[in-house]
């Protein structure tokens, strides 16, 4: 990686990657609200469709499949913000499908990136620092889908649905791969509470990155957090939508704890979440985007010890 200008560091990149309505942009909002949306690129890969949706449907092709988004404009783009510079970013429309003018984004000490392909190439992969995977339960994603294209991008019931059906091929071939790629998977499912607004959190954390210390955190029984050691290294929280009183504190301050350096980020403002006009908040999300949170800082944190040499994620050359 070359270009980045004297004394300054790198952007640290963050991908947040799954199928559509799993999640994304709820986890991504929380993190940018906390960091300081001044502070933070945002790019959603959806931007770099190469198709409208009026001719997705003539091709009979969809946004899952890379021939029709331009992943390597994408990937550099994402080399360019990383060097702290700014870019002409192309913008996809939801509400209508259409493709707009494109968009001067400048750079920022944190670039967010999310969508339904961020790790489908090596050269996109090799440009994050953190990656994520979203990986609800289908009933659930569905629904969230259902949801949102009907209230929020102009689609009917029917169309929805056609559509979903259509993708599920594309789905299994090309985004759900990626699941493989990611240092943390996040699921969030129905647990002993029906209500959305409790839904547990099922975090895989995989030893692809150093993760903070959790030993000493974990509870007893299904109503607290249980943390399991998993084969090769990973380890898979477990958070209930419902924690005994006073341990989502305890829990998120033992985190902070680790994040002593960055305490001037602790705000009351993660785990919030909207359903229709209603603000929600809960404490699986705000554990989860914690721990999203931790990566994101000290990697920033370790960047900028060597903003010279501005090593890659596994700090080889670029």
């Amino acid at each position: 990686m070359t270009g980045i200008r004297q004394g300054v560091a790198p952007s640290t990149m963050l991908a947040v990657v799954g199928d559509s309505a799993s999640g994304k942009t709820t986890l991504t909002r929380g993190l940018a609200r906390v960091l300081g949306e001044e502070q933070v690129a945002h790019v959603p890969s959806d931007d770099y469709h190469r198709y409208d949706r009026a001719q997705r449907k003539v091709m009979g092709i969809t946004p899952l499949n890379p021939d029709a988004n331009y992943l390597d404009i994408m990937a550099r783009d994402l080399e360019t913000l990383s060097t702290q510079r700014a870019i002409l970013k192309p913008t996809y429309r939801h509400t209508d499908g259409t493709l707009g003018p494109p968009h001067y984004l400048q750079p920022g000490p944190y670039t967010v990136v999310d969508g339904l392909l961020c790790l489908q190439t090596e050269e996109l992969r090799r440009r994050f620092d953190c990656t994520v995977y979203m990986d609800p339960p289908e009933e659930i994603r569905r629904a969230w889908k259902l949801l949102r294209d009907t209230t929020r991008r102009g689609y009917t019931t029917d169309e929805v649905l056609d559509e979903m059906d259509h993708r599920e091929r594309d789905s299994v071939k090309w985004v759900r791969p990626q699941r493989a790629f990611a240092d943390l998977v996040i699921t969030f499912r129905h647990g002993s509470r029906p209500e959305e607004k409790n839904l547990d959190a099922e975090i895989l954390l995989r030893p692809t990155l150093p993760h903070p210390d959790l030993s000493g955190l974990g509870g007893e029984g299904p109503d607290d957090l249980t943390i399991t050691k998993m084969p090769h290294g990973e380890q898979l929280l477990n958070v209930p939508g419902i924690l005994p009183p006073g341990r989502a504190q305890e829990i998120e301050e033992a985190i902070w704890d680790r994040l002593h350096f960055a305490r001037h980020l602790q705000l009351d403002r993660l785990g919030q979440f909207t359903r229709g006009m209603d603000l929600y908040r809960s404490d699986a999300l705000a554990i989860t985007q914690l721990l999203v949170l931790y990566q994101l800082v000290t990697a920033r944190a370790t960047r900028a010890l060597d903003v010279a040499g501005a090593p890659t994620r596994h700090g080889e050359a670029d």
